[in-house]
């Protein structure tokens, strides 16, 4: 989400009257890669760039094949094959060995379905979406850079991209595919962009500042909140997006819960912490926290079940108490990146653990159909791009 965001607002600052402009985004990865499908990097034609398709080596090469995409005006997609480290220094750069398919389209300001302008909106709205985007096409009706979009709002879709396109949006694995559409082919890249966490933080002591700044830098929408006015001053917060003083009975009501919310219980005051969880554990809060030991949390339910107030195991098992990954953590900027980190690994569905304990690759294969790249790509040898 941050890097979407750095890259609309260059958009918006480029002179176009001077200058043109193109957008790369990985669409495909075979073996290992530094960045994901999904990446992107949009450069300008004076050799400027914000984003980033790999760990700094596709870079220049990317900027090369920009420029002429900028010239002709028609989009491209590049394979960079790096699997061959002893012919080349490329994939010792990346840190990987892999194929990797990079789509470079030129953008016009003036079209209102430019890939930036998509962009933007999603940033304004920050809704899930599916988006696919034509890579190669032998079907008149359609050419690269057309794009279909799924929303909440469930736009019309073609019958044979509907079913694909909904399975991007629940599950959220990026999806490669070529399809027979009309007496032709068309290979579409289909990625949902999520607008990231929401995280809100339920009191604003001195360790709650580096919790905000963490989170923030990661491009997380973040909520500081307390009873005390006084612990909310904006200059403990500048980066937070919101700071919201509420009494803790109503809190609850004067925020937006949504399947991307973390909820963090910071306060250092049992009562506050305790009627605060207790209004989360009546919402559908996924992710709930709780700073400090695990007995505390332990009586807070005792004081639950005295008050007559029964909540069921699942409701409970949302609660992570103490909360953070076990890093070692002394710190409050330690504990803010133990915090930051578990809510991270916990959306991601990650194990949070060594990743030299994990087996197999570090990311999931992409999954779908492998991309021709004899038919309409341009293929690189990494060390012709180095």
């Amino acid at each position: 989400m941050k890097e979407i965001s750095r890259i609309v607002d260059v958009f918006e600052q480029i002179d176009f009257t001077q200058r043109k402009a193109a957008l790369a985004t990985v669409v495909w990865v075979e073996g290992s890669s530094y960045r994901r499908p999904g990446a992107r990097m949009l450069i300008t034609d004076d050799g400027r760039w914000e984003g980033a398709i790999s760990g700094g080596c596709l870079e220049g090469d990317a900027l090369r094949k920009a420029r002429q995409v900028m010239l002709d005006g028609q989009p491209i997609v590049v394979t960079y094959d790096t699997m061959d480290d002893g012919a080349n220094s490329f994939g010792v750069g990346l840190g990987c060995n892999g194929i990797i398919d990079v789509l470079i389209e030129p953008i016009d300001p003036t079209s209102s379905e430019n890939p930036v302008t998509l962009l933007k909106e999603f940033t304004s709205k920050r809704d899930v979406r599916a988006l696919a985007t034509v890579l190669k096409s032998d079907n008149e009706g359609l050419t690269p850079g057309n794009r279909f979009l799924l929303t909440e709002a469930a736009e019309p879709l073609p019958d044979w991209l509907a079913d694909d396109m909904q399975d991007v949006f629940q599950v959220g694995k990026p999806l490669t595919k070529t399809y027979w559409v009309n007496s032709g082919t068309v290979e579409i890249f289909i990625e949902r962009i999520d607008p990231g966490i929401e995280l809100i933080i339920f009191g604003a002591g001195y360790d709650v500042i580096p919790v905000a700044k963490l989170a923030r830098e990661l491009g997380w929408q973040v909520t500081v909140t307390d009873d005390c006015i006084a612990h909310l001053s904006p200059k403990r917060f500048p980066v937070a997006t919101c700071v919201l003083y509420s009494d803790r009975d109503v809190v609850i009501d004067k925020l937006t819960i949504t399947n991307r919310t973390a909820a963090v219980l910071m306060s250092h005051n049992f009562n506050y912490d305790r009627a605060v969880l207790q209004a989360l554990l009546a919402t559908e809060t996924p992710y709930i926290g709780m700073l400090g030991p695990g007995k505390r949390f332990e009586k807070m339910q005792a004081e639950f079940e005295k008050d007559g107030l029964t909540f069921s195991e699942v409701q409970l098992a949302r609660v992570h108490a103490p909360i953070g990954l076990d890093l070692g953590a002394e710190t409050p900027d330690e504990i803010a990146l133990s915090i930051v980190a578990e809510i991270k690994a916990f959306f991601a569905k990650g194990r949070g653990g060594f990743l030299k304990h994990k087996p197999g690759p570090i990311h999931e294969r992409l999954s779908g159909n492998v991309p021709n790249h004899s038919r309409a790509s341009e293929t690189i040898d990494a060390g012709a791009a180095n």
